[in-house]
């Protein structure tokens, strides 16, 4: 089953915050989702986005994005920028097995939730399709056709570690998940805070998702220049990396991933957006489809 998604789009001048954020939320929600498990439908994808119109605190930075983003105009690859972005990234590993997405495959359906921020929610594509979620479920329905693959989205916009784990029970262990990707990170260093202690409150996190029995993959922070100017990102990511290898769940680097494209000449700014944060079109399709690709090698 499917959340419709007509979005109200702003018309006019107005230019803030609020009328920004306003264009993402869900004008029709469905009710019926509230509370309970999505449908047993061939490869479906149910999407939980809570949007908040206060949190788009990203548009005052857009200036320190400019020269990133306008590298962009850089002579562009042959290829379109997710294509170069995977021919990039052919060697991806997760560093870690998946037993149970493995075991799930085999029998023939495998339930993912995808819990996070606004990198999961999708922020600035304005079609479900173009989430990284969606992208990887039909990359790995692609990969594995004899599965039927059900993808849940339970992305909030502005959500940070301490905030995903308050959500843990109601919007991913209560679908029962087979596997779970938590993308992680940006909102706890991206607006001035501190990586300091949260390296306890992930391992706490990772054990909580692991506790039903799930497969859990960490997916890190972007490589963007709202990120690149934190001065705590490095921190963040070394304890995103050094949780993944202490609790032997998977790791997906999308910041290695976005920083590999371009130091092997994707321009700068083709997987960013206009904020210098968020991944374009481009980097949401090549993140989904790579990590599309890393599951179906690590289950078997």
């Amino acid at each position: 089953m499917e959340v419709p998604h007509q979005f109200r789009v702003p018309v006019g001048g107005e230019r803030s915050a609020d009328r920004l954020a306003a264009a993402y939320v869900p004008v029709q929600h469905s009710p019926e989702l509230q509370g309970q498990s999505p449908s047993e439908g061939t490869n479906t994808i149910v999407y939980r986005h809570r949007f908040l119109t206060d949190i788009v605190r990203c548009i005052a930075a857009a200036g320190l994005a400019a020269g990133f983003i306008g590298a962009a105009a850089d002579p562009a690859p042959a290829q379109s920028p997710a294509e170069f972005c995977l021919a990039a990234n052919r060697a991806l590993s997760l560093g870690a097995p998946l037993p149970r997405t493995a075991a799930r495959l085999k029998a023939g359906a495998l339930r993912i939730v995808a819990v996070g921020s606004s990198s999961t929610t999708g922020l600035w594509v304005l079609s479900a399709d173009a989430t990284y979620p969606e992208v990887m479920r039909r990359e790995l329905a692609a990969l594995r056709p004899a599965a039927r693959i059900e993808t849940i989205n339970s992305g909030r916009i502005g959500d940070t570690v301490s905030g995903s784990m308050a959500r843990f029970q109601n919007d991913v262990l209560a679908y029962a998940p087979d596997l779970i990707v938590w993308q992680l990170g940006t909102n706890d260093v991206a607006w001035g805070g501190r990586a300091d202690g949260l390296k306890d409150q992930i391992v706490t996190g990772v054990r909580i998702l692991r506790a039903g029995g799930a497969d859990v993959i960490l997916m890190d922070l972007q490589y963007a220049p709202m990120i690149l100017v934190s001065s705590q990102h490095e921190v963040m990511q070394a304890a995103i990396a050094e949780v993944a290898r202490q609790e032997r769940v998977g790791l997906f680097s999308r910041f290695a991933l976005m920083r590999r494209s371009v130091e092997a000449g994707l321009p700068t700014g083709a997987l960013v957006s206009w904020d210098g944060l968020h991944n374009s079109a481009a980097g949401y399709d090549c993140l989904g489809r790579a990590l599309a690709r890393a599951i179906h090698a690590g289950g078997g």
